[in-house]
């Protein structure tokens, strides 16, 4: 009878103890986060789009569609651009008009020069914004956007 139990606490020994979280992690191959990053030292001018999410901290020049992802613009980033993307994060500078169908967040570092058209806004303390700001809501978000579109096509005629 000895014998026996000592068998039996041998083959617990060898056994691994089972788990007491029943939660595994699935482990990726891939990057956690798909995104793109425009360093320090580089200068864009023209067309940007795309559809993983975006960091800018060089300096960009003409038009950013991004909808379904998000932009951040980080504190070296300066954007001359219009930018139509699903999020953007402003801790730099932006001048252009800004269309984003969830939200807009302008850090304290921040700052934008033109119309914001938007779901959600948030601007912290410090953030500089001159502009327009019209905030929809989800529901109307594909009437809003064919009004805005008249301006800004009026506005380039008028400037060029």
């Amino acid at each position: 009878m000895l014998q026996s139990s000592e068998n039996s606490f041998n083959l617990r020994a060898n056994t691994p103890a089972p788990n007491p979280n029943p939660y595994n992690p699935v482990k990726t191959v891939t990057a956690p986060v798909d995104q793109a990053t425009i360093g320090r030292t580089l200068v864009i001018k023209g067309e940007i789009s795309g559809s993983e999410a975006l960091y800018i901290d060089g300096r960009i020049e003409g038009k950013i569609t991004m909808p379904d992802s998000r932009v951040t613009i980080g504190r070296n980033g300066t954007v001359d651009a219009s930018i139509q993307a699903r999020e953007l994060v402003v801790m730099g500078k932006v001048n252009g008009n800004i269309e984003c169908s969830d939200r807009v967040d302008i850090r304290a570092e921040g700052s934008v020069n033109g119309d914001i058209s938007t779901v959600r806004i948030s601007v912290e303390d410090g953030a500089a914004l001159k502009g327009g700001i019209q905030v929809r809501s989800e529901g109307k978000q594909n009437q809003a956007q064919k009004p805005a579109e008249a301006p800004k096509a009026m506005a380039a005629s008028a400037s060029a």
